[in-house]
């Protein structure tokens, strides 16, 4: 057999490439960012689709709208894993207004970016569902007046992550790993054999096969 002490080290190496996935009230600080990425994304594209001809801007208004309805799908499982997460934390002192600061911007970051999603969507849809060709109004007019409105949106984001920010920052806030999914789980006689092995593990050379 080629290399017998090499499968239990391939095991560790591949454990600690692939962490264990964390509970819901973990997720928070790795969904967060998916948001703010692409909401604020979204309006580059806009800009593009309006500076060119109907034709020409119409893959780059597509992409925007999928950017922003992704962005806003985003945000509603970005505010129900910070939920669950705020329901760890200790309370106290000045962190209850600053959280409670933050979940109102959250949700009124939601509904300010679901009403944009349907306004987008309408300039989009609006010259098919009449079965009117495209116009310079739908394209560039409306668009760039959406992106007005668009901005009002992005002030609620940056305001929602920045009091996020002075929650980790300021009042050390974290988003707590359950223990059921890390490796203490195992039983105790499990976790110590694991232990032991540990210990005595030499990795060995690969043998030569023998004939």
């Amino acid at each position: 057999m080629i290399g017998g002490g090499l499968a239990p080290y391939s095991m560790r190496l591949i454990m600690h490439q692939f962490p264990p996935m964390p509970p819901w009230d973990g997720l928070h600080p790795l969904i967060i960012h998916f948001p703010i990425v692409l909401l604020l994304l979204s309006p580059l594209f806009i800009v593009i689709s309006a500076a060119l001809p109907p034709p020409k801007g119409r893959p780059f208004m597509m992409t925007a709208i999928f950017l922003l309805l992704l962005g806003t799908t985003s945000l509603f499982i970005a505010t129900s894993t910070g939920k669950a997460a705020a329901r760890l934390v200790e309370r106290g002192g000045a962190m209850d207004a600053i959280l409670e600061t933050h979940q109102n911007f959250a949700s009124e970051t939601i509904i300010v970016f679901s009403e944009l999603s349907i306004i987008l969507l309408a300039i989009f849809l609006l010259p098919r569902i009449l079965r009117r060709r495209e116009t310079r109004l739908f394209s560039t007019v409306l668009p760039l007046t959406f992106l007005a409105f668009y901005f009002g949106g992005i002030v609620f984001l940056v305001n929602t992550a920045y009091t996020g920010s002075r929650l980790v920052h300021e009042f050390g806030v974290h988003a707590v790993i359950s223990e059921a999914t890390g490796p203490s789980t195992a039983s105790p006689a499990i976790a110590n054999n694991r232990i032991s092995d540990d210990k005595h593990y030499v990795p060995r050379p690969f043998a030569k096969p023998s004939r």
